[in-house]
């Protein structure tokens, strides 16, 4: 996997936090369990930061880019789906029209949940 801006050299963030995950079936996924990481086109977390998601915290561990010809399906069920194919399918479900090109980057945040 190559990850390009290691976390002393990120560049500045492009979304808050807060609109990290917002939608209801992925929100369930991080509070259950089956989602620790998600992608998006921007930058919307420092590692350490706090995400707050129905009164439960989750700590951002770790913020790189990566290509969308790497995911594997590793990545994918840290997404919450079973394959690279499944999660393929949910995202082009959301942004109807949005092409899948291999080479494009994307922001991969990891996070796990603050414990008590």
């Amino acid at each position: 996997m190559t990850t390009q801006n290691e976390n002393n050299t990120l560049p500045p963030k492009t979304c808050s936090v807060e609109r990290l995950v917002t939608v209801e079936a992925d929100v369930k996924k991080v509070l259950s369990g089956e989602k620790t990481a998600t992608r998006r086109n921007g930058r919307y977390a420092d590692p350490g930061e706090i995400m707050t998601l129905e009164g439960r915290q989750f700590v951002v561990d770790k913020v790189y880019s990566q290509s969308l010809g790497e995911l594997t399906d590793d990545d994918a069920r840290r997404e919450g789906f079973e394959t690279v194919e499944e999660y393929k399918q949910s995202i082009l479900s959301y942004h109807p029209g949005m092409p899948w090109l291999p080479q494009m980057r994307v922001w991969v945040h990891e996070f796990r949940p603050v414990e008590a």
